[in-house]
């Protein structure tokens, strides 16, 4: 239990409504003996003995709630609010000024030729919130200590708008172009959030797919102390803000990491919760109080929590309520019930909540129904939100949230207000922009109003260069350092390693068996020793590094923790031991996949956060990665983010004895809807360094891209070959070349070509020798290793023949690559048959593919690729089946060679064959 600001004692016994008191008696007599304790002893004695009473039950077992939340109240008390250093007068202003035009481009966004709209009352709520950060405590990229890191919550994204035109960053153009990105671009257009892919030099952070914002600003703070440690960047001085509705905080990412910002001591963190009360189809709590469950959560997770619940106007109330009835109602009165409040008059107010008690009633009774109408939430008093920053951004050793209690809508008119649970309202009547221009006292005449709304276009307002409140913002501006939000990139191309850092994959691995996921991490092993490049890569596992081969990582690199290694490691006696340091290079982030995108997300864009490029290596275990965090891979896209993605343990046959839910045969598809990503299934080490090296320059070289690599790689060991002479490099990395020419066999034997990706090669391999050894067929084998990069180059030759028909048609890749190759053509992979199916329409000839489709199951490899037809034996006979309905070999053989190789027996399945096709 915890005192007001007033040290008024506050009774309460804030228990559910259904419990029954089945001795209203006992109950009177045990509320009366806390009330005789607090007049005769005070209110801290009380709150020794209800301590006491609570360790008690405790110790006997009796469920009693921790008391984590305090009372209704602000946290700051008035007497301890700081001075406040601007002009009070000329910010509400501006703010006014910015209200009004967020409004209106949204409803000009509504006009009947367009008609896409957009949200009104997000930005309504939060304006406040918004303009103190922006006019006090949002720094920019030029302020000495370096810029900080804004999060803006996505719905929020008109008000940002409205005031960059104020700042003379966004034209009118611009403004009437929101939400027509194409439509309306060569007039300049806005995206509807922020999206810094649309929009690369304005926003910094995606943040509309709610609960990435939470997640990536935490791991964003996290990543800003880690660039410290390493002695990448000064970060020392840069906070990072994040901006989010109460509504966002029931997504699981939103509130899944707030532990390790607290683990961590993130004091350079600061979350702002927009409390309206209102998720997008109702009350966020409409029985309960958000705000009061959001303070015991990351009070409890070890945050420094702020509330800032009522604005000045209730101070004298609250000063004047000597009973504590004030606080107690505010206690008890949940939120849907403040929702009303807000819609409703002020004799309402009166009658339902000070006419609970007469001692309330007493309290107001010498104000007007208007001025308790006016009463205001905290989150729109600039007073209490600059205290409420001021003490996040000077507490130290945790990180801040900061609960403001808001109205959605507010300041618009109650006509609207009252609508508010329709998050889509897109737009206001003439009668609403009237009363709202009223509201905010701007200089707009009725007939401004009437004349643009014939047209959909209701008047901006611009006070004109050189108005006070123009002269004032701008110099609160230039005094921070700068605009925000801004993003800018301004980094120099690295010195790429040469050849030397490729050779040993190159070389092959002789007699020994490497599974491609050590290759990679070889490879990777290999790099981060280079003199130029190596410190800046970023090493990202979410676990089972071991599983991966990153041992002697975990022992040079070592692992970043801001705390050190205060403990002797279980493991110390080991050559790879566990090793955690200050300047640690890895990011270690246990089971939590989540926050290895989040990291990944803040390393990959740290050329344009920071100006300082990071190479980010995130390697995971291949069914928890696209599937389980995709939507983060959307983000990371969006905000432009480069690096190695890595699919370790990857394949539904491949990663044996592991069943239905861990055995990935699909990731690659998801990967193909993700136009950033480029996938590749490399099935020799030597692929693998060369998509590497290309990977580099492609990211970070002289011209670099705004993509990012997926590889997936395998962990059953088997021989990897030397790279071949000749190699034909170009077509690797576009998708496709002629791995192995068929043999030679009499020139009248029947031709195919199976194309293969990843691990199947050396099952296509196999296949090669036995239809030739068998059967007397002559086979290509091709590796695919990207079957997406093959489609996407195809799709854009197509997309181009279309709209120039009058010219030589381009040809895609995969078809001049296999033009003038002979038979039908037989695709397989470790993967759904809808990957290799991708690039079917372009290949010239007959085809089919065999894959790994359905639920994967626990079994020995063998097994598993026998189940799923996709083995040596399997491919063989689908070449056969092929031929034979070419007319070039006689069926009778599909059937000699099904039962030559058992396929037709359900109970059969092979051992003793390894993927490099060895008995």
């Amino acid at each position: 239990m915890s005192l007001t600001a007033h040290d008024r004692p506050v009774i309460s016994d804030g228990l559910p409504s259904q419990l029954p008191d089945v001795d209203p008696a006992e109950t009177r007599e045990w509320v009366d003996s806390l009330r005789g304790v607090v007049a005769a002893q005070g209110p801290y004695r009380a709150r020794f003995l209800m301590l006491k009473m609570l360790q008690e039950a405790r110790a006997l077992r009796v469920g009693v709630p921790a008391l984590r939340s305090t009372d209704y109240v602000n946290s700051i008390s008035t007497e301890g609010e700081p001075w406040f250093p601007g002009d009070e007068d000329i910010e509400r202003k501006i703010r006014r000024i910015v209200r009004w035009n967020a409004a209106v481009m949204v409803t000009r966004a509504n006009r009947p030729d367009v008609g896409v709209g957009g949200h009104i009352a997000t930005y309504q709520s939060a304006a406040s919130l918004y303009e103190v950060g922006f006019n006090h405590f949002f720094r920019g990229k030029d302020h000495p200590g370096g810029g900080d890191q804004v999060f803006i919550q996505g719905h929020a994204s008109p008000g940002i708008y409205a005031r960059a035109y104020l700042e003379g960053r966004l034209s009118t153009d611009q403004l009437d172009g929101f939400r027509q990105e194409l439509s309306h671009a060569a007039q300049g257009a806005l995206p509807s959030y922020p999206h810094p892919r649309l929009m690369p030099d304005f926003w910094e952070f995606p943040t509309v797919s709610m609960g990435l914002g939470p997640l990536n600003a935490i791991y964003q703070a996290r990543f800003n102390r880690y660039l410290h440690a390493r002695g990448v960047k000064d970060t020392s001085n840069q906070q990072v803000w994040a901006f989010l509705g109460d509504g966002e905080m029931d997504e699981p990412e939103s509130l899944g990491v707030i532990g390790l910002a607290a683990r961590e001591e993130l004091d350079n963190l600061t979350f702002v919760i927009n409390c309206n009360l209102q998720r997008l189809d109702g009350p966020v709590r409409g029985n309960g109080k958000i705000m009061q469950e959001l303070e015991s959560v990351f009070r409890g997770a070890g945050w420094h929590v702020i509330k800032v619940v009522w604005g000045r106007e209730w101070d004298k109330l609250l000063a004047a309520d000597r009973d504590g009835v004030l606080v107690e109602a505010m206690n008890n009165t949940p939120d849907g019930q403040f929702q009303t409040y807000a819609t409703e008059p002020g004799s309402y107010i009166r009658e339902h909540f000070f006419g609970q008690d007469p001692r309330l009633l007493e309290l107001v009774k010498d104000m007007s129904d208007a001025e308790l109408e006016r009463l205001p939430r905290g989150g729109h008093d600039y007073r209490k939100i600059f205290a409420a920053y001021q003490a996040a951004v000077e507490h130290a050793g945790q990180p801040t949230v900061v609960l403001a209690h808001t109205v959605k809508g507010w300041t618009l008119p109650h006509s609207m207000a009252s609508r508010m649970a329709n998050h889509q309202m897109k737009k206001m009547s003439t009668d609403d922009l009237k009363l709202f221009r009223t509201r905010l006292q701007l200089p707009i005449s009725d007939l401004e109003i009437e004349s643009g709304m014939a047209d959909g276009l209701p008047p901006y307002y611009h006070p004109g260069a050189g108005s006070p409140e123009l002269s004032y913002l701008l110099e609160r501006r230039r005094e921070l350092g700068g605009f925000v939000p801004e993003r800018r990139v301004e980094t120099t191309p690295l010195t790429l390693p040469g050849e030397q850092a490729y050779a040993g994959l190159r070389r092959g691995s002789g007699k020994q068996s490497v599974a491609t996921t050590m290759a990679f991490v070889r490879q990777l092993k290999d790099l981060i020793r280079d003199k130029e490049i190596g410190a800046r890569f970023v090493p990202i596992v979410p676990d089972e590094g071991r599983t991966f081969g990153l041992d002697p990582l975990f022992s040079s690199a070592k692992i970043y923790s801001p705390h050190g290694q205060s403990y002797e490691s279980v493991d110390r006696a080991l050559l790879l031991s566990w090793k955690e340091s200050t300047s640690g290079q890895i990011l270690h982030e246990g089971i939590n996949e989540a926050g290895s995108v989040a990291s990944f997300t803040a390393a990959g864009t740290s050329y344009a956060t920071h100006g300082e490029i990071t190479i980010p290596v995130y390697i995971f275990y291949s069914m928890f990665g696209l599937q389980r965090t995709g939507d983060a891979f959307w983000a990371m896209s969006d905000q432009m983010a480069r690096g190695f993605v890595v699919g370790a343990t990857a394949g539904r046959t491949t990663l044996n004895g592991e069943g239905l839910q861990h055995e990935d045969g699909h990731s690659l598809l998801l990967a193909a809807t993700n136009p950033a990503c480029v996938a590749y299934d490399p099935a020799y080490a030597f692929e693998i360094a060369h998509i590497t090296r290309d990977a580099l320059r492609r990211m970070y070289g002289d011209a670099p891209e705004n993509i990012w690599y997926y590889l997936t790689v395998y962990n059953e060991p088997y021989q990897q070959p030397p790279e071949p002479e000749n190699l034909d490099v170009a077509g690797l990395l576009k998708g496709l070349y002629r791995y192995a020419e068929a043999p030679k066999l009499d020139d009248s034997a029947p031709r195919a070509q199976v194309l293969a990706s990843g691990v199947a090669v050396p099952w296509a391999l196999r296949a090669q020798q036995l239809l030739a050894d068998d059967w007397g067929i002559s086979v290509d084998v091709w590796s695919a290793p990207a079957w997406t990069e093959l489609r996407r180059e195809a799709l854009e030759c197509d997309s181009w023949n279309l709209v120039h028909p009058s010219d030589t048609p381009r040809v895609p890749y995969v078809t001049s690559a296999l033009t003038g190759a002979e038979g039908p053509f037989v695709a397989v992979s470790d993967w759904m048959r809808a990957v290799p199916d991708q690039i079917q329409p372009w290949v010239p000839g007959d085809w089919t593919s065999l894959g790994t489709d359905g639920f994967g199951c626990s079994d020995t490899r063998f097994a598993l690729r026998r189940h799923f037809g996709v083995d040596a034996e399997s491919i063989t006979v689908a070449v056969l089946q092929q031929l034979a309905t070419r007319g070039e070999i006689d069926p009778v053989r599909v059937a000699d060679a099904v039962h030559t190789y058992r396929l037709d027996e359900p109970d059969f399945y092979p051992t003793g064959i390894s993927a490099g096709g060895e008995s």
